[in-house]
């Protein structure tokens, strides 16, 4: 029987937490509001089963990550050996668990294809698998030469918290956007002079700043990622030689040089690099 991730039981978002002078913050997770308790409190609601954390950030050089930890207040600070037993369980746990995620999406790629979403967009509901309220997702295969681009095109929306949009690979494994210019977001992409967000995707670089490389992989996934945005598009797509990209865009688009991408490559990983891993 093919298992699926559980559904989103609540959302909370961090944001909205008061902060003190120093910017700390504090708020407590419970099936019941202590007596008394004054600060701020999140129920616990009784089909939690994980709590899952998504920080956001776009300009990678300025911003400053959040510092976050979880301390349990209603059992004992020692935290004992596990006993044989135990280990035993999580240990026997594993492999199934290895073996969903392993294999959650791994045809993702083959049944868009099927479905005939070649160089085309669909939305990606993902609603009952656990995604966040407030994101919208939209996403199709690509399948290109070396001599042919993607031209995506759409509005940007009025007010929009977040925006991304990535490429994967054949079995739907993000492409390493550490070293490869396949990723970008609000920060990095920005619209056109006629207000229109324009992003390319091809294995050779077109010389301009959207480009999405798609890092040796012929086949993948383009998605995009709308978050608290005040309107839900899906961007229009078509396929070009990669050549004539330049004369499809507005003439006061900016070019990028070679050793000007490199730069940007080198900054990119730089950034990413100086980020705390968790």
């Amino acid at each position: 029987k093919d298992k699926k991730p559980s559904p989103r039981v609540y959302d909370h978002d961090l944001n909205a937490v008061p902060t003190d002078a120093s910017g700390r913050y504090e708020v407590l997770l419970s099936m019941e509001r202590p007596a008394g308790y004054k600060g701020e409190w999140w129920q616990l609601q009784p089909a939690t089963s994980g709590l899952l954390l998504r920080m956001v950030s776009s300009d990678w050089d300025n911003e400053v990550d959040p510092t976050i930890s979880i301390e349990r207040l209603d059992t004992p600070v020692q935290y004992p050996r596990p006993t044989a037993d135990e280990l035993e369980q999580r240990l026997r746990v594993l492999p199934s668990k290895t073996a969903f995620i392993a294999g959650l999406f791994v045809d993702h790629v083959q049944k868009l294809r099927q479905e005939g979403y070649v160089n085309r967009l669909k939305t990606l509901d993902v609603s009952q698998i656990g995604g966040l309220a407030g994101q919208f997702y939209y996403e199709g295969v690509y399948e290109l030469n070396d001599d042919e681009a993607l031209v995506i095109e759409t509005r940007v929306p009025a007010r929009c918290l977040y925006r991304s949009i990535i490429l994967t690979n054949q079995i739907y494994e993000t492409t390493d956007w550490y070293n490869n210019h396949s990723s970008l977001n609000d920060a990095q992409a920005l619209p056109d002079s006629d207000g229109i967000l324009r992003v390319v995707v091809s294995a050779r670089d077109p010389g301009i700043p959207n480009w999405l490389d798609t890092a040796g992989y012929p086949m993948g996934v383009v998605q995009g990622r709308w978050t608290g945005c005040t309107e839900k598009p899906i961007p229009g797509i078509r396929k070009v030689a990669v050549d004539s990209v330049p004369d499809l865009l507005p003439a006061d688009t900016p070019s990028v040089s070679l050793s000007q991408r490199q730069e940007i490559i080198r900054a990119r990983r730089r950034a990413l690099q100086q980020r705390p891993q968790w």
